[in-house]
């Protein structure tokens, strides 16, 4: 017992002097750096073969304020979509950790319940079933039409203006810090999201894959085609709290301001849930959405704008919502018929179908899967 007090004194004695308590939670953010990146990047593998010294230069850099970014790597996908991803060294990787670590909870206290993106215990899956209950609630329990409105930002994260996006940040780090801001981290977190937030990530980026790929991607769907301080990457675990971070305020706006207690919102597509009575009110509020995401710099999307009765399913996140249950969309449907059948042809490892599995079979999947599997000869998996 006095062995371990002393070593709690000890430790604590250590964690007083703020460079060291810097220090120990840049370990945790490599430690969860490490956990959810790819481990056989050299970049990381670099990192780990002195991780103790190399903390240590992260460390410092940051209480000089001498940290700067690095230069990434820029790749396309194309699943779901076709985007461009621009993937950060593991450096900037451990610092982005560390902020998440630092704001997320105040962050997550603040936020709407019904936003789903990025957050613990939350995602695709309850956005679906979220909207699968307010749809269930508002037409007290399927006895009354109600109708579902979906919305999009247009170019979501290229659009977004930096200045504004660090002020909205910045705003949340000065509530969180409201009688703090003569510590050490308040001043050393502003610096850092600074330096992230205003980066240039386009700056000596080295481009993975052929140049056609570029090609098929819309201008204003690549970083290399927007106005100077305007766009953050897409991938980046920073950007993902950070762009819901700009999003509570229309968040808050549509719930509170408007009044629609129904609405739900994934990263940049949103919806409302409205009966007969309020639908041509909501016609009207449309276009107080539209301005108010102008004053933010944004532009809702002029194409993607669908009104959908509740018995004829509306699509949202990997599921179509009907009365009294949820089918996979097709999209899903597609892509897990042809990852089935790619593993079954030895081409893809088990893992390219697990998540499918996982997503499906919380929705009205028993039918599809059986008729997926018939097809590669495996009638007897579920």
């Amino acid at each position: 017992m006095a062995i371990k007090q002393k070593i709690d004194d000890s430790l604590g004695q250590f964690l007083r002097k703020y460079e060291n308590q810097l220090l120990a939670e840049l370990y945790v953010a490599y430690l969860e750096a490490r956990a959810n990146g790819k481990r056989k990047t050299r970049d990381e593998q670099q990192f780990e073969v002195d991780e103790m010294l190399n903390l240590k230069i992260l460390c410092k850099k940051l209480l000089d304020k001498t940290y700067q970014p690095s230069r990434g790597i820029a790749h396309i996908i194309h699943n779901p979509v076709i985007r461009e991803i621009f993937a950060a060294p593991f450096v900037d990787r451990v610092v982005h950790h560390w902020i998440y670590d630092k704001i997320y909870e105040w962050w997550d206290k603040h936020f709407l319940y019904d936003a789903y993106s990025c957050r613990e215990k939350k995602g695709t899956l309850m956005g679906i079933k979220r909207l699968d209950l307010m749809i269930r609630r508002a037409s007290g329990n399927y006895a009354r039409p109600v109708w579902v409105v979906k919305m999009d930002i247009q170019g979501y994260f290229m659009s977004l203006d930096r200045k504004k996006l660090y002020d909205r940040v910045i705003w949340g780090l000065d509530q969180q810090y409201v009688n703090k801001k003569h510590l050490k981290e308040y001043e050393l977190l502003k610096y850092a999201i600074h330096e992230i937030i205003f980066d240039n990530p386009v700056e000596g980026v080295r481009r993975r894959g052929w140049p056609k790929q570029w090609k098929n991607l819309p201008r204003n769907k690549s970083l290399f085609w927007q106005p100077e301080g305007f766009g953050i990457v897409i991938g980046n675990l920073t950007s993902q709290l950070f762009s819901n971070i700009y999003l509570d305020q229309l968040d808050r706006y549509i719930y509170y301001t408007l009044g629609y207690k129904y609405y739900g919102r994934y990263v940049d597509d949103f919806f409302i849930v409205v009966n007969e009575e309020q639908m041509k009110h909501l016609m009207r509020d449309v276009e107080a959405i539209r301005e108010y995401l102008r004053r933010m710099g944004l532009t809702l999307h002029p194409k993607k704008f669908y009104i959908q009765k509740m018995d004829k399913g509306t699509q949202f996140l990997g599921g179509v919502v009907y009365p009294g249950h949820i089918q996979p969309s097709e999209r899903i449907k597609k892509n897990y018929t042809k990852a089935v059948k790619r593993y079954a042809k030895g081409k893809k490892l088990v893992d390219s179908i697990v998540s499918y599995m996982g997503h499906v079979v919380h929705l009205s999947h028993k039918e599809f899967e059986r008729k997926v599997y018939e097809v590669v000869g495996w009638e007897n998996v579920r």
